[in-house]
């Protein structure tokens, strides 16, 4: 590979959008909103005129890190100019930069620098999916959400997903497969109560009900990630009770109680109903941990 396309590779996003420019011009070479400059110059845009991102994947920011940014600009200006396309001669949108345009708002800018760019809705999605993976800390379920974004809307591949991002395909393959444990386990992810190390064991696992018990043993004794993979390694060794008659498909409405009954327990309900409308409700446990943990949440 040829030096100058090793360097193009290290760019990350600002090769994406052919940048070629990353230092403030003189005041001469500024524009105003109405009249901006070339594609590769920075401009001054009016904040009031630029309009959020609508495919931004972020969507929760750090008030105390957007108040220490924003005192930062208000002492030395924005280094890094933000990212837009231009709509009409008074509006722009945000493709890249959400949030040094925030900080900007709180340390009381009314223009920002900018480049300005040309881009259709996917590539917006796909600039602002990249920029946030790359520079933001978003958690696991942050970058897996984008990922599957990516995948969904920007018609990608895996492999071609991870050479946008610069991630090997296991690894992104990792993050996708978060999104399929339930819920109360991907919001655990999310808040930062487990690790990444710690979901990756307990997307080994199959049963749903076993994830569920795992994960609020990681809560409650604070599990490491090895005592985790421990607990998943003998798991696995247990035999497979072999299941009988499959019974007959619950109706919509007694469904949806089973789910929320799995739901309120985090564990795997199941309700029995026969046609008289006689039955009964199963809820299992997988330690006399677990039981108690039931029953207190029964009044029992």
């Amino acid at each position: 590979m040829s030096a100058e396309k090793r360097n193009a590779l290290g760019k990350g996003l600002s090769a994406l959008l052919n940048d070629s420019v990353n230092v403030l011009p003189n005041k001469n070479e500024i524009g105003t909103s109405s009249d901006v400059n070339g594609m590769g110059s920075v401009n001054e845009i009016k904040i009031a005129e630029i309009e959020v991102n609508p495919f931004q994947p972020r969507t929760d920011f750090d008030q105390e890190a957007l108040a220490e940014l924003a005192d930062s600009i208000k002492l030395q200006g924005l280094i890094q100019p933000i990212t837009v396309r231009k709509v009409n001669a008074h509006k722009f949108q945000l493709i890249s930069g959400e949030r040094r345009l925030r900080a900007s708002k709180l340390a009381g800018l009314t223009q920002i620098p900018a480049y300005v760019r040309t881009a259709n809705d996917q590539q917006m999605l796909e600039m602002a999916l990249i920029e946030n993976i790359q520079r933001e800390n978003l958690n696991a379920i942050e970058v897996a959400l984008s990922f599957q974004r990516m995948i969904d809307e920007c018609s990608l591949k895996q492999e071609e997903l991870g050479e946008r991002v610069s991630k090997n395909r296991s690894t992104v393959t990792n993050y996708l497969r978060l999104l399929k444990l339930p819920p109360t386990i991907q919001a655990s992810i999310r808040d930062n109560q487990i690790s990444m190390g710690h979901a990756k064991a307990l997307i080994s696992v199959s049963d749903a009900v076993k994830q569920l018990y795992i994960h609020q043993q990681i809560i409650q004794q604070e599990l490491s990630v090895r005592k985790v993979e421990e607990m998943v390694r003998d798991m696995q060794k247990a035999p497979v009770k072999k299941e009988g008659k499959q019974p007959e498909p619950l109706s919509f409405q007694v469904q949806k109680i089973q789910d929320d009954l799995a739901s309120k327990f985090s564990t795997n309900v199941k309700l029995k109903l026969n046609s008289q409308g006689k039955g009964s409700i199963e809820i299992p446990f997988l330690s006399e941990d677990d039981l108690n943990r039931i029953l207190e949440m029964l009044d029992w």
